[in-house]
């Protein structure tokens, strides 16, 4: 990676101000239900605790509309991130003002405290400079370890990189070499499989691979889009007509550049999105009231035959509704199929994908699980991160 890490600078005795992503999905009791973006933050905390720095950690949690939402407060997330490192972590009642000062003022070396949500504030969405400056203020060095939020320019992410001498985590480090090396320089063939729902959330994801991947293959709910354009019925399964002039452009791009696009060749159909509905599989058209909901055997064993080959594989969007059994079973193979692969470099691009594969006990044998859905997705379009952007090249001089 070309940008300084938290190896690069000085740390000891240092205000160090920490942005981690502890965006955490959260049950009706509050509870967190998948903790693994902060325990993705503790080698990061517990490089700058081991190393004497007076850490301060700042992130987002949800989509609060003031400081009045308090089922946004990220009250659980200091809480489990003291068991993890084994260290009481005190969140504060706000992340600026004279309270906060104090409090921060009064912090020891290799002792952590946590700032309560930078978005009961809307001055952080707004990248707004006095507000980031006041963040700023607080540390002598910033670290950003929060990739789910590095495609934001906002105050935490970018604003305060103007104030402070900027550095990647490891975690931050991590996902861009990732994304990195299989955008720029992959070992081939590199192979993608992208997913979801609407092909036209992935107008720029499907022209950028178009010029870097050697094939492309397409499931979920995008592939029928697809389907239709080609002439086959597909009967009440989700269309998405904005996608529909990207899908031509697409396979005509394909054409151009000898890319493949590779569609399945059969689906798993029902007449609800219901678990344990009766279903059908057929390779031709989908009849009147019936609806795609997964890839079928067939498109499996094509996909797997063709993944067999890949040295780099970056898979984006599930192939099917893997939250509703039977409909699980092709993202569940696929999963199973790439964690079985030796000597191959398997990317999982965050969001609905990363949770599946986390659902199926197949995390640890990914070469890499990204923590950010919308970030990944950023990147591998070929867009230019804020939050990574803003911080110190290896080049330059910190202050």
């Amino acid at each position: 990676m070309k940008k300084k890490t938290l190896e690069d600078i000085d740390l000891k005795n240092k205000r160090v101000l920490l942005r981690v992503d502890f965006n955490v999905p959260l049950d009706d009791a509050l509870q967190i239900t998948d903790d693994t973006r902060i325990a993705k933050a503790v080698d990061t905390i517990s490089y700058c605790l081991k190393h004497g720095a007076k850490l301060i950690i700042m992130s987002h949690l949800g989509r609060p509309k003031s400081s009045k939402d308090t089922q946004f407060s990220l009250k659980p997330c200091a809480e489990r991130l003291s068991q993890l490192i084994n260290k009481k972590v005190e969140l504060l009642s706000d992340c600026t003002g004279p309270a906060v000062k104090a409090k921060v003022d009064a912090l020891k070396s290799g002792e952590a405290l946590m700032l309560e949500n930078v978005r009961f504030h809307p001055e952080e969405e707004k990248n707004d400079p006095i507000f980031a400056k006041e963040l700023a203020s607080l540390g002598e060095v910033y670290i950003n370890d929060a990739f789910g939020a590095a495609h934001r320019a906002h105050a935490s992410t970018q604003g305060v990189t103007k104030y402070l001498p900027a550095v990647a985590g490891y975690l931050l480090g991590k996902e861009i070499s990732y994304f990195e090396k299989a955008v720029s320089n992959p070992d081939r063939p590199f192979i993608t499989i992208l997913g979801g729902a609407k092909v036209s959330d992935k107008i720029k994801l499907i022209d950028n691979l178009l010029n870097k991947a050697d094939q492309i293959l397409i499931g979920g709910a995008m592939a029928y889009t697809f389907y239709k354009i080609l002439g086959i019925g597909i009967g009440n399964s989700k269309f998405d007509p904005a996608g529909e002039e990207v899908a031509r452009e697409a396979l005509k791009k394909s054409k151009e550049k000898g890319v493949p696009i590779i569609l399945p060749v059969d689906r798993v159909i029902a007449q609800k999105m219901e678990k344990n509905v009766p279903t059908q599989i057929v390779t031709g058209d989908i009849p009147d009231g019936w609806s795609g909901f997964d890839i079928g055997p067939a498109s499996c064993k094509q996909f797997i035959d063709i993944l067999k080959t890949a040295k780099t594989v970056v898979w984006n969007g599930p192939v099917g509704v893997c939250e509703i059994p039977p409909f699980d079973k092709g993202t569940r193979e696929l999963a199973t199929f790439l964690a079985s692969l030796k000597g191959v470099t398997t990317i999982i691009g965050g969001g609905d994908t990363a949770a599946a594969v986390k659902k199926f006990g197949l995390e640890d044998k990914m070469s890499h699980v990204s923590t950010g859905g919308g970030a990944a997705l950023e990147y591998l379009e070929g867009t230019v991160l804020p939050g990574v952007a803003a911080l110190l090249d290896k080049e330059q001089v910190s202050a």
